[in-house]
C-alpha cells in the first residue's frame, strides 16, 4: 500500500513510512564503521587512530549536504502541502545543483589544506602522514557524499524512502565488499578502505541523480530552475540546525581526542573511536525516524491539519521513548563483544573501551528526544529554535562537560561528560516543545 505525505498516520502506518529511513541510516553508519573494522585488526593501531582523527573534519566538509537535504526538504514539503508541486520540484532542483557546486569547490580547498589542518589539530609523524593519505582519497568524492546526504532527505519528501534505502543498501554492500577485497585479501591497507569508502559515496551520491534527471513516479524531479537567492537563504537557516549539529560534533569529537590524548595517549583515540561507531549505529536510529517524519509534520504543517501535528508529536514521543530503555538495554549487553570486535587484540585498550562504553551508554536514554526535536522543529520551517536546540546540544553542553568533567573524574570524566550533556540537551528540549505549543497548535 503507498503511503502519502498528506494521509492520518496511526503507529503501523508511521512505522511503516519512517522504516526505509530507520534502516537506512542505521545501514548507513554500519558500513561507515566497517572501515574501522578492517584498519584497525588488518592495517594497525595508529591507522585506526588515524581513521578516527581525521573523520571529524572530513564530517565537516559534508555537513553543507545534510543543511541543503534536511532545510531544502521542509521548504519543499511545505510548498506540496500547499498544493504548488511544479515549485516544489524546481526547488529540489537548485538545491541539488548548489549542493553539487559547493561540492567540488569545497573537496578542492580540502584536499590543498588537509596537511596544515592534520597538524593544527595534533597529529604528527606517522599519525599526520596517515591522516593525510587517508583524507585526500575521501575528499575526491566528497561532492557525492554531499549528495548522497542530501538525497537521503529527498527520497521521503518525493514519497520513496524505500527506493532511498535501496540506494543506501547498494553503496553500503559496495562498501563492504570492497573493504574485505581492498584490505583483507589484497593488502592495499588505509589506501583500499579509503578507495573503498570513497566508491561507496560515488554510488549513494551519484546514481539518485539518474533517477531524478528522468521522468519518475515520484513527487520530485531534476527540471529547469531559478536562482531562487530567498528560498536558498531559507533553506540554509532552515537547515542550520543539522549543518550545525554534524560541525558541532565533528569539532567536539576533535576536542576529545585532544583531551584523550592528553589522558590516556593514542589508546584513548582509538577507544573513543570504537565508541563513536557504536553512537552512530544506535544513534542512526533516531536520525532515521527523524528525517522520515520531517517531510509528514512539515506537509501537514503546510496544510495546517494542527490536529494530525499533535498526534505525529504524541505517538513519537511513545516511539522514541520505548526505543530509548531498548537501546540503553541492547548496549550494555552487547558492550563487550562489540568492543572486542574492534580492540579485542589489545588487553589495556579492550579494558578502556569497555570501561568508557558501560558509562556512555547511559546517553541513549536521553538523546533521542533531542534529535527528534531538533527535526521538528526544522520541518516546522522554525529554524532558530531547532539550531538552538542542536547547538546546545551538541556543542555547548558537550565542549563545557568535557573540558570541566575530566578535572574531577580524569579519564572517566570524559565518558561521563557525553551522558551529561544529553541530559541536559534533554531538558532544553521539552522546554521549547512546551514554550511553542500554543504557536504551532500541536
Amino acid at each position: 500500500m503507498h503511503i502519502q505525505l498528506s494521509d492520518h498516520f496511526t503507529y503501523k502506518k508511521l512505522l511503516r513510512f519512517t522504516m526505509p529511513s530507520i534502516i537506512m541510516m542505521i545501514f548507513t553508519s554500519i558500513y561507515g564503521v566497517v572501515d574501522g573494522f578492517f584498519v584497525s585488526n588488518f592495517v594497525g593501531k595508529t591507522p585506526f587512530a588515524a581513521v578516527n582523527f581525521i573523520m571529524p573534519f572530513l564530517m565537516i566538509l559534508g555537513a553543507l549536504g545534510s543543511m541543503f537535504g534536511t532545510g531544502g526538504s521542509a521548504l519543499i514539503a511545505k510548498t506540496l502541502g500547499e498544493g504548488d508541486n511544479e515549485r516544489a520540484k524546481k526547488l529540489f532542483s537548485l538545491f541539488v545543483y548548489i549542493s553539487a557546486a559547493c561540492g567540488i569547490v569545497i573537496a578542492v580547498l580540502g584536499i590543498l589544506f588537509i596537511r596544515p589542518i592534520a597538524a593544527f589539530l595534533g597529529a604528527e609523524g606517522e599519525l599526520l602522514d596517515q591522516c593525510v593519505l587517508y583524507g585526500r582519497i575521501i575528499l575526491v568524492a566528497l561532492p557525492a557524499f554531499m549528495l548522497q546526504y542530501e538525497f537521503q532527505s529527498f527520497f521521503v519528501t518525493a514519497e520513496k524512502p524505500q527506493l532511498g534505502l535501496a540506494v543506501t543498501v547498494a553503496s553500503g554492500v559496495a562498501n563492504m565488499v570492497l573493504d574485505a577485497l581492498l584490505v583483507a585479501v589484497f593488502p592495499l591497507g588505509l589506501v583500499g578502505a579509503a578507495l573503498a569508502t570513497a566508491v561507496s559515496q560515488l554510488i549513494g551520491g551519484i546514481v539518485p541523480l539518474f533517477y531524478f534527471s528522468r521522468p519518475n513516479t515520484s513527487l520530485l524531479q531534476l527540471t529547469k530552475t531559478d536562482l531562487d537567492g530567498r528560498a536558498l537563504l531559507r533553506a540554509c537557516t532552515n537547515g542550520s540546525s543539522e549543518l550545525m549539529s554534524n560541525i558541532s560534533m565533528s569539532v567536539v569529537s576533535m576536542l576529545y581526542n585532544v583531551q584523550l590524548m592528553q589522558y590516556a595517549g593514542e589508546d584513548g583515540v582509538a577507544a573513543y573511536g570504537v565508541l563513536m561507531y557504536v553512537n552512530m549505529i544506535f544513534l542512526a536510529a533516531y536520525i532515521g525516524y527523524s528525517v522520515g517524519t520531517a517531510p509528514v509534520i512539515g506537509y501537514h504543517y503546510g496544510a495546517a491539519n494542527h490536529n494530525e501535528l499533535k498526534s505525529l508529536l504524541q505517538r513519537s514521543f511513545v516511539i522514541i521513548g520505548i526505543c530509548s530503555v531498548a537501546m540503553l538495554v541492547l548496549a550494555e549487553i552487547l558492550a563487550q563483544p562489540l568492543a572486542a570486535i574492534f580492540v579485542g587484540y589489545d588487553e589495556a585498550l579492550m579494558a578502556l573501551t569497555l570501561r568508557g562504553f558501560r558509562i556512555f551508554s547511559i546517553s541513549f536514554l536521553f538523546s533521542g528526544i533531542a534529535i527528534f526535536g531538533s527535526s521538528f522543529f526544522t520541518a516546522l520551517n522554525n529554524g532558530l529554535v531547532s539550531a538552538l536546540i542542536s547547538f546546545l546540544r551538541t556543542l555547548v553542553f558537550q565542549i563545557a562537560a568535557v573540558l570541566l568533567l575530566p578535572l574531577i573524574w580524569e579519564i572517566d570524566g570524559i565518558w561521563i561528560s557525553i551522558v551529561v550533556a544529553e541530559v541536559m540537551a534533554f531538558v532544553v528540549t521539552m522546554l521549547f516543545l512546551a514554550g511553542n505549543k500554543k504557536k504551532y497548535r500541536y
